[in-house]
């Protein structure tokens, strides 16, 4: 996941550097050396800084070394890693990519501890669906994030809404209420295709599926067609492109600019919004992005990492307990706290209640689902068919043929 909320120093890097060389109080020589690469920004100083202490003080022959990686080229710069000699012992991974890298047959198997230490039963299903290949668990979940609905509460008192759409059907006519009073009822980008794969999924279909070990594109099946339907639908209701993605340009101008009432996006959009227009700070709401019965919201993506261990690490013993720490309920509750994201178990959202924006994103997330666990799927999401796809309907096009064409380029490049 490419959103984060705080970036670490350079300072506690180096810190950390000297504390996993055993340069601290209570190092030695002997010490064991666990070295963990973490994706940038992805955890705040603070949280760092005291899970570091915590942990070396109950583990006084342990020290940590954590290393900071970027996310662009981070593929390549993972799999050259566990085809090495001095791979890190822990590496944080986009909960999606866990395939790609099991498919080196490089990583350690965590099955076991899944079931008897860590309480696999109660993740979330986006984050732990992604860890597992073959009835084997590669990936141990770490946190999450997701879209939800981000309104405007001036916009809806105008409109006259006083209660939140909890349906599908009662969204679009709110948002139809909201477009024709004056403002935008929402700005949806044409090409925002992790929230279409949301609808797809609430109407029981797949972007793609496994058939006897194939992977086949479905975005021209029945279930399919009518998540995009809905898609459109919805997209009309305000003014966004049809041609571009929610970065094109970046929703989060445009929503604080103009007289927009809702857009779907993860929270850690708001300071984005917030520092274009600071008029907004106490006007921003959210809420779960409607399913198609009011007992439970919409199925969404969720985006997030999970943990891996190589196969061939030094210290893999001591990597796994450190695993078992970070997605402990501990140090999973300061997490989310500290960091705005959902803890890794669908029993850990009480500890987010008081914060409204993670708690909605928590609603959401118990029906989240990830992109298809195939480890070409990457290939697919760089050249992405699904966009010009969207387009094409947006634009007035048949649906099912254009579906049927991006269908046949997703079966070509999963195989």
């Amino acid at each position: 996941m490419k959103n984060r909320f705080l970036a670490c120093t350079a300072t506690l890097v180096s810190a950390l550097a000297l504390s996993g060389c055993g340069l601290v109080p209570g190092g030695s020589a002997q010490d064991r050396t666990v070295s963990v690469w973490l994706m940038k920004d992805s955890v705040s100083e603070d949280f760092l800084k005291r899970f570091t202490e915590a942990y070396e003080k109950e583990h006084p022959d342990i020290a940590l070394k954590f290393t900071f990686q970027e996310w662009t080229g981070i593929g390549a710069k993972v799999t050259t890693a566990l085809r090495g000699e001095n791979t890190p012992d822990l590496i944080e991974v986009g909960n999606t990519q866990v395939a790609q890298y099991a498919e080196t047959g490089r990583l350690y198997d965590l099955t076991l501890e899944s079931l008897r230490d860590l309480g696999a039963k109660d993740w979330l299903p986006g984050l732990a669906q992604p860890g597992s290949i073959d009835g084997a668990q590669y990936g141990i979940p770490w946190y999450a994030a997701n879209r939800v609905v981000i309104y405007k509460k001036d916009l809806f008192a105008k409109a006259g809404i006083t209660a939140l759409p909890k349906t599908r059907a009662q969204w679009l006519k709110d948002t139809e209420k909201l477009n024709g009073s004056g403002s935008e009822g929402i700005y949806l980008a044409g090409q925002d295709w992790y929230t279409l794969a949301g609808f797809v999924w609430d109407e029981g279909g797949e972007l793609a599926v496994d058939k006897g070990g194939v992977w086949q594109g479905t975005l021209d099946s029945p279930a399919a067609l009518r998540g995009m339907d809905y898609y459109k639908e919805l997209q009309e209701l305000g003014r966004g492109p049809r041609d571009a993605d929610e970065m094109t340009p970046p929703q989060s101008d445009v929503f604080a600019k103009r007289d927009i009432a809702q857009i779907i996006a993860t929270p850690s959009i708001v300071p984005a919004v917030l520092k274009a227009n600071p008029a907004l700070k106490d006007q921003l709401g959210f809420f779960a992005i409607p399913g198609k019965k009011a007992d439970r919201p919409c199925a969404v993506f969720t985006g997030g990492s999970d943990l891996i261990v190589p196969e061939k690490a030094r210290n893999r013993g001591a990597a796994v307990e450190v695993v078992k720490a970070l997605a402990g309920e501990k140090w999973q509750t300061e997490l989310a706290r500290s960091m705005s994201y959902v803890p890794n178990k669908t029993t850990l959202a009480r500890v987010v209640e008081d914060e409204e924006a993670t708690r909605v994103m928590a609603e959401g997330a118990v029906y989240g689902q990830a992109t298809p666990n195939s480890a070409q799927w990457a290939e697919v999401e760089a050249q992405n068919p699904i966009k010009p796809y969207m387009t094409a309907v947006l634009r007035g096009e048949d649906p099912k043929k254009a579906a049927k064409a991006a269908s046949e380029r997703i079966t070509s490049m999963l195989r």
